[in-house]
Formats: C-alpha cells, sequence, structure tokens
C-alpha cells in the first residue's frame, strides 16, 4: 500500500538521472565518443546510393512569403485595388486633387502593410536555425562529424550529452542515456532510454515514455551516451509527419475584410444612384447638362466610401505594429480580427504559464523541518539544511544538462557559502554509479584529500530509502511527506550521504553505508504575471484550459496556483476512451488535460470549435503544428518554439509569457473597438457632407460645395480615422466585456443607427446655419464660407463623440490623445489660412466671416456635441450588444 501511494512521486523523482548501474562508471563526459567502437557503419557508396533513394536529411522548405511576395499579395487585395482604381479614374476626369489624395493614401496603406509583413517575417527567419545540427557519424570505421541533412538511413549515429538527434534512430549501446522530447511530446521531463534488445518483442516507436531504445530527430540528449542506427529521416521522422499533416488543415479566412468589400459596394451604389439623380435633377431644373454633370460627380466624391478601405488597412497594420510592441508578432491580419472574439484560450503549462526551468522550492530533513529556499531573505541556509544541499550538488553532475541537475548547481550558487563552491568547483567526482531499472538512484564519489571519500546519492525516495536501510515507521513518515509533495505538484527526490576509505570500489550502492539527509522537492514555477492575466481573462469572459503531457497532479497543482478551476481533470487515457459526444460534454466542465498526446491536442481543438467556440492555441513543439492550425488563433512560442510551430501558426510570442497574449487580446479588442469607431464616424460624417452637396441643388439654391471643398474634407477625414481613432487608448470596459460573436457584423444594427443620427443632428444643425445666413441674405461667398465653417466644425464635434463609447466627453477629454492634438491643429491652421490668405480664399471661393458668424458656427458644433453626448448613454449598450 505504501508503495502503491508513493508510486507518483517516485515516477516523476526517478527522472532525475538515469542509467545502468551493471558496472561503475567513472565520469568521461569529456571524451565525445566514450564508447568503444567496432562497427564500421555504411562506406560511402551506400551513403551516396541512399541519398539519391531517400534524399536530404532535411524537412520540406515552407512557403516563405518573401518582400516580393508580399508586395503581390498586397496589390491582388480588391480593396486596395479598389482606392488605386479610384484614384485613376478621378484622374482621368480631371479631378488630380481627389485622385493624389486618394494615391497617396493607398500609397501609405500599402507601405505600412508591407514594412510591418517583411519586418514580421525577417523577425521569423532570424528565429530560424541558420545550419542544420552537427551529427557525429561512423562511417568506414571512422568517426566523421557531418551536416545534419547528410545523414542517411542506415548510419551510426555517436550521441553525448547535449547533442541534437538529427535523425530517428534506434540505440545499440547506451550508457546512462537520457533526452529531452518535449519538442515532440510536450513533456519537459527527460525520458530514460535503453539500449535494443533483440529478443525482446518490438516497442511502439513513439516519443515519450522511459525504458526505449528509440531516439527522434530535434531531440537533446541530455545525459548520457551511446550508438544509434537511423531508420527514418526527413519528412518519414516523426517530425516529418507531423509537418505533413499540416498540408491538410485550413486557416480561417478574415471576416472583417468581407464584411467590408460589401460595406463598400453597398455605398457605393448608393453613391452612384444619388449622383445620377443629382445630375437629372440638375438638368432637368436648371438646364445646365455640363454643370449638371459636375454637380453629380461632386455629390458622387462626397458619397464614395474610399476610407472604408483605407481604414480597414490600416487599423490591420497598424494594430500588427502596436501588438509587436507588446512583444507579440502577427503573422495573419484575421488574428487581429480574432482576438477580440476568442471564448477560449487554451495554453501549454511548461514555459507558458510556469518558467520552464526546474527550481527546487522545498527542503525537508528526517525530522519533519521543512524550509522554502525561496523564503529565505538570508545569503545562506540554515545550518541544519547546508548537509541536504552539499550533498544534492555533489550528486548533480559537474557540467548538467539536466533541468534537475542545474537546480541544484543554481541554488548552491545563492545559497551555499563561497569557500564550499571553490572547493567543490576545484575537484571531479572519483567515482559514479549510474541508474538502473531495479534502483532508481546515482551516486558520485568525491576525493576529499583526506583519507575517506565522500559519497552523495540522489534518486527516487524509495530507492534512496532502501540505500540507507531505513525501517518501516520511517518509511511510513516519509511516505506521507512524500506525498504531500506530490500533491503539491512537486518532483521529489531523497538525497543520502556516505563515506568510504579504500581504493576498491564496490560493485554497487548497496554496500555503501548511506545516511539519509532529507528530501528535495522541484518545481517550474508559475510566472508571477499569470495569476493576474488570468484573472483578466476570466472578467473578460474568455475561458482558460490547460493542456499538457505532465502528470494530472502536476498540472493541477499548477492550475490551481494559476487561478484555474482543477476540480475536473481529464487524462489523455480517459480522453482516448471517450467519443466525440462524450467529449464535447465533458468540455463543457474540465479545465485541466493531462498526459494528452499531439493528436488529442488537434481532437480537443476541432471539438471545441464544432461547439461554437472561438479558440485560441498556445503551443512550441512541432507535435503542436496541427492544433495550432487548426485553431482559429494559432499562437507559437518564438523563443523555445520550433521553426514547425512558428510557421503553422498567427501569431509568434517573443517573450513566450502567457500575460504577453492576454495583452494581445487586450490590444486586439482595443482595435476592433476603434474600428467600430471609426466606422461609425465616417458614416455618420458622409451625411452632412452629402446633404449640403445636395440640398442647395434640391431647393435651387448655389452650389455650395465643389471638388477642392470635398478633396479639404477628405483630408480631415482620412488621417482622423486612420490614425486619430486607431491611437486612441482602450475602453475602460474592455476586459470586462463577454467575448463578441465573431458573426457579429462590423455595422451593426446600433451602430448604424447611432451613426445615422449623429449625421442628420450634424446636418440638421449645418443646415439650420445655412437657413440663418439665407434669411439674413448673405453674399453666396460669405454663406459657402458659413456652411463650411460649421460643418467643419460640426465634424470635430463628431470626433470628440466617437472618442468613447463609454467614458463622458470630460472623461475623453482628460485622456491624452497626441496624434488627434496634431490632426485638430491642422485643421484650425487650415480653416484660419483660408480666411486669412487671399489666395486660398479665392480657391474656396469663400467670403469674410465676421465674429458673430464665426460665433454662430461654433455655437451650431457645440449644440451637435453636447446634444449627443446626453444621448450616448442611452445608445451604449445597443452598441456594445449584438445585432
Amino acid at each position: 500500500m505504501y508503495f502503491l501511494n508513493c508510486f507518483p512521486a517516485f515516477c516523476r523523482a526517478r527522472r532525475a538521472c538515469v542509467g545502468d548501474e551493471s558496472v561503475p562508471r567513472t565520469d568521461m563526459r569529456s571524451d565525445p565518443s566514450p564508447l568503444p567502437v567496432t562497427i564500421r557503419g555504411l562506406d560511402e557508396a551506400e551513403v551516396r546510393a541512399r541519398q539519391a533513394t531517400d534524399g536530404f536529411n532535411e524537412l520540406p522548405q515552407p512557403d516563405r512569403r518573401t518582400p516580393w511576395r508580399i508586395v503581390r499579395e498586397v496589390f491582388e487585395e480588391p480593396m486596395l485595388a479598389l482606392l488605386i482604381g479610384g484614384g485613376v479614374i478621378y484622374m482621368a476626369l480631371g479631378d488630380f486633387k481627389e485622385a493624389v489624395i486618394l494615391l497617396v493614401f493607398a500609397s501609405l496603406s500599402i507601405v505600412i502593410t508591407i514594412v510591418q509583413e517583411t519586418r514580421t517575417e525577417r523577425v521569423l527567419e532570424a528565429l530560424r536555425d541558420l545550419t542544420s545540427p552537427r551529427a557525429l557519424v561512423i562511417r568506414d570505421g571512422e568517426h566523421r562529424r557531418i551536416a545534419g541533412r547528410e545523414v542517411v538511413r542506415g548510419d551510426i549515429l555517436v550521441l553525448a550529452e547535449g547533442d541534437r538527434v538529427p535523425a530517428d534512430a534506434i540505440l545499440i549501446e547506451a550508457q546512462d542515456v537520457q533526452t529531452d522530447e518535449s519538442l515532440l511530446t510536450g513533456e519537459s521531463v527527460p525520458v530514460r532510454k535503453l539500449p535494443r534488445d533483440v529478443s525482446a518483442p518490438d516497442a511502439p516507436q513513439r516519443p515519450g515514455g522511459d525504458d526505449l531504445p528509440y531516439v527522434f530527430s530535434g531531440s537533446l540528449v541530455v545525459r548520457g551516451s551511446g550508438l544509434a542506427e537511423v531508420h527514418a529521416i526527413g519528412p518519414h521522422s516523426e517530425i516529418g509527419k507531423i509537418g505533413q499533416s499540416l498540408g491538410e488543415l485550413k486557416t480561417e479566412a478574415p471576416r472583417l475584410q468581407a464584411q467590408t468589400r460589401k460595406l463598400v459596394l453597398v455605398f457605393g451604389s448608393i453613391g452612384a444612384a444619388v449622383s445620377v439623380l443629382a445630375v437629372v435633377l440638375y438638368g432637368t431644373l436648371r438646364g445646365g447638362w455640363l454643370d449638371a454633370v459636375l454637380a453629380g460627380i461632386t455629390i458622387g466624391m462626397s458619397m464614395l466610401p474610399e476610407e472604408f478601405p483605407v481604414v480597414l488597412t490600416v487599423f490591420m497594420a497598424m494594430g500588427a505594429w502596436r501588438i509587436s510592441q507588446a512583444r507579440v508578432l502577427t503573422r495573419r491580419a484575421a488574428a487581429i480580427e480574432a482576438l477580440g472574439s476568442a471564448t477560449v484560450l487554451c495554453t501549454d503549462k511548461t514555459g507558458t504559464l510556469t518558467q520552464n526551468k526546474m527550481t527546487i522550492v522545498e527542503l525537508r530533513l528526517p525530522d519533519g523541518g521543512v524550509l522554502r529556499p525561496g523564503e529565505v531573505a538570508a545569503a545562506s541556509l540554515p545550518a541544519p539544511y547546508e548537509p541536504l544541499l552539499q550533498a544534492g550538488l555533489r550528486a548533480a553532475a559537474p557540467d548538467p544538462f539536466d533541468p534537475m541537475d542545474i537546480a541544484f548547481h543554481a541554488l548552491a550558487q545563492s545559497k551555499l557559502h563561497q569557500t564550499f563552491l571553490q572547493s567543490h568547483a576545484a575537484r571531479k567526482p572519483v567515482q559514479a554509479y549510474g541508474l538502473r531499472p531495479d534502483l532508481l538512484a546515482m551516486s558520485q564519489a568525491w576525493d576529499l584529500e583526506a583519507a575517506a571519500f565522500e559519497v552523495a546519492a540522489k534518486g527516487a525516495p524509495e530507492a534512496i530509502m532502501a540505500l540507507c536501510h531505513l525501517d518501516e515507521e520511517t518509511r511510513a513518515t516519509l511516505a506521507q511527506q512524500i506525498d504531500a509533495m506530490a500533491r503539491a505538484g512537486l518532483r521529489v527526490l531523497g538525497v543520502a550521504r556516505a563515506e568510504f576509505v579504500g581504493s576498491d570500489w564496490p560493485d554497487s550502492q548497496h554496500d555503501f553505508d548511506f545516511a539519509f539527509l532529507g528530501l528535495v522537492g522541484l518545481a517550474d514555477p508559475l510566472r508571477d504575471q499569470v495569476p493576474a492575466a488570468v484573472a483578466d481573462c476570466r472578467s473578460a469572459g474568455i475561458r482558460v484550459v490547460m493542456i499538457t503531457g505532465d502528470y494530472s497532479t502536476t498540472a493541477v497543482a499548477i492550475a490551481r496556483q494559476a487561478g484555474l478551476d482543477a476540480a475536473d481533470c481529464v487524462s489523455g487515457d480517459e480522453l482516448a476512451r471517450m467519443d466525440d459526444a462524450q467529449l464535447a460534454q465533458r468540455l463543457r466542465s474540465a479545465n485541466v488535460f493531462a498526459r494528452i498526446m499531439p493528436e488529442q491536442k488537434l481532437r480537443i481543438v476541432k471539438a471545441l470549435k464544432a461547439d461554437g467556440e472561438v479558440v485560441a492555441m498556445t503551443g512550441d513543439g512541432v507535435n503542436d503544428a496541427p492544433s495550432l492550425k487548426a485553431a482559429h488563433i494559432g499562437i507559437a512560442m518564438g523563443g523555445r518554439g520550433t521553426d514547425v510551430a512558428r510557421e503553422a501558426s498567427s501569431i509568434v510570442l517573443l517573450d513566450d509569457d502567457f500575460a504577453s497574449i492576454v495583452r494581445a487580446i487586450r490590444l486586439g479588442r482595443r482595435i476592433y473597438d476603434n474600428l467600430r469607431k471609426a466606422m461609425g464616424f465616417i458614416l455618420a460624417v458622409h451625411i452632412p457632407i452629402a446633404g449640403l452637396a445636395l440640398f442647395p441643388l434640391v431647393l435651387g439654391y448655389p452650389i455650395l460645395l465643389g471638388p477642392i471643398h470635398i478633396a479639404f474634407l477628405e483630408m480631415i477625414i482620412d488621417p482622423v480615422c486612420s490614425l486619430a481613432f486607431e491611437a486612441e487608448s482602450e475602453e475602460q470596459d474592455v476586459m470586462r466585456r463577454p467575448p463578441r460573436d465573431p458573426e457579429q457584423p462590423l455595422f451593426s444594427v446600433a451602430l448604424i443607427g447611432w451613426g445615422l443620427l449623429q449625421g442628420v443632428l450634424a446636418f440638421a444643425l449645418v443646415g439650420g446655419v445655412y437657413a440663418i445666413g439665407k434669411y439674413e441674405a448673405m453674399p453666396e461667398n460669405e454663406l459657402r464660407a458659413l456652411a463650411f465653417f460649421a460643418l467643419v466644425l460640426s465634424i470635430v464635434g463628431l470626433i470628440l463623440v466617437n472618442r468613447s463609447f463609454s467614458a463622458s466627453l470630460w472623461a475623453a477629454l482628460r485622456r491624452p490623445s497626441p496624434v488627434l492634438l496634431i490632426v485638430l491643429a491642422v485643421v484650425v491652421i487650415a480653416l484660419a489660412l483660408s480666411l486669412l490668405w487671399p489666395a486660398a480664399r479665392e480657391l474656396f471661393k469663400f467670403g469674410p466671416l465676421h465674429p458673430d458668424d464665426l460665433a454662430l458656427t461654433v455655437g451650431a458644433a457645440a449644440a451637435v456635441l453636447l446634444t449627443l453626448e446626453a444621448i450616448k448613454p442611452l445608445w451604449r449598450k445597443r452598441i456594445h450588444a449584438a445585432p
């Protein structure tokens, strides 16, 4: 019963060190080929023949996005083609001012997009390995160092600590071999390898699991050395199989682009119809058909919705740049719009929620004393705990690759006295005993310049207790402590110490007289920002689901520390027994998935999507690539992620931090909010512009607005929408709202109603100013100036109203916006010049305005602003609600 209770802790702990204790061994890590070579390997003729048959050991190159390809994609975009085409048409009609404005903004949008996407691809290129890993092989009986791409089937690989395995292979000789297969399994703890047993049945050739003879391309040898025969290269390796499965998955298409195309078509059709109507009315009522055509062109210009594609393109490009400032690269524009509608965030544990480095978090003495080193402010440990850490350091590899050995070194450097550290660094172990299946412990002996040698051991608690020959009562007490540490998600190691006198080393670790020093608890600590980020997700209506290859106890412990509901944890074995209906039902309640295989991650993502969720998925390994591509938002790790994962993703985290994902979601919601503000503003502002162009025509008054006036107004509208609204800070409730429905149109009924209300009110007040001027019999030039000034100032009022859906005018004014201040300053200067500079006054056909006239225009704009501010709280819920 004791063994069953402690078995999970022992399984986790035994990965501390692996090997074979059949014979004692001396530490020989400085020798790159410690194993005797009796194998000749392939000859050159065989190598050439196999390369001709199988090709090189490399994956098919992904379809890289070169700068020229990005340029071609941008110019193939229909919305930009509409902008350029519209500019060319205006130029053909002789309206060079409007043509230049249109083409300039189209060019700016193109440049911003190309620069941002090229920069993103360049950073991704820098993240890729410039050369394939080198490989040490045996050919013609000699050791040869070759490029990894030149490895062929049948090659004999010489593997040592620190080597990256270049191809899938089977071990034919092994000495304490332990590999990190996290790129394939997602599990950060290394696994033990044994040489092939020709008398045993073949084991499944799958990554993960102890005591298997297979090593896999991309894995890292963290302990030991061995010889392995290559059996699969390139696309036939486990990495290659995962890469091939990506071609069967399709990425999500951007919805906003399709919606914007429809809006452009609708507004363009309306503008064309009104323009034709204007030509007919003008020609019929006034008889001047040439003037009628010019009037129709002016009205068409006033109603052409060229701002829609400009705004969407600039917002997506600038949004990608702004998100990159949060250490997040956006590879696909669709991801930006999807960020605001994400309902489920599936995240890995290791390296995303945690720091991806093993740390000693707890020391326990045989008498029950407990110490958490992270809570000790002093530079050294309390005296009773020093022997435990010193022995743990002695038992660790002097030049560690193993994460747990690294943890012992890290704590020792910060908490042990320099005298001991200097003495330790000056020596090397003189004898070492590896781990074997029936004794999950390792020992190292050190010559301390005395008559006796010090022997330090660490390993699975059960094995260390057996070496110390503890009585049953002591074992039972320690078992309770081990279980408590395991429930807290710790990986538990036992540590012991012995002395040995003589030169005839025993054959087994059992022959030493070990004294039990205590237990060491290790963990991959949670990132400091994660609990707050998870809380932000919860308040934003985003469910966080943790999917990991780690054990259930560790996964549940980390999930609880992060603030997740870990009451329901689903293991990979349980998931394998579920059909699709059962999985869909379980997914509604379970937030933690442990011991999950790569294909199961993909199944989880597909099940969540089938249930109507908008899924964001994080991943770093090759095994994550299919699920990254299948998710609505694939988020790859830029620091520790693989090329395959980054290529399959739509977003890349440069700092591998979960909090960065939440910052990106916050920015995605902000971008979408500001995009809706800009679109609502465009709709609102076109109504008074088109009204002033059409109103005098219908009533038989002199035409107020010509192409130059429309061009001037475009200089206000486009910069404001593309720059000022894009730069607006987030709404106060941006992370307190539920995710938006991805099917929700950009122009909801409420937003259209809000835009129409603003536009009609602005037109009514500007029309009122025009009527007052007409009533006072103002000359035509003065009347034009009066109406135009009232229109421009009303547009400024609409800008201030649309800066925020949730904040009041006073709160919005207190929120700084340097871009908006610059735009408004330009507007004021331009208006002043149009009145005071004779050349400009002549160009605009303006007459002089008196102070009372200017006061009237300011009053009209203030009335627009204050009236809409009073109405806005009543409309707020409708704007945020679904259509």
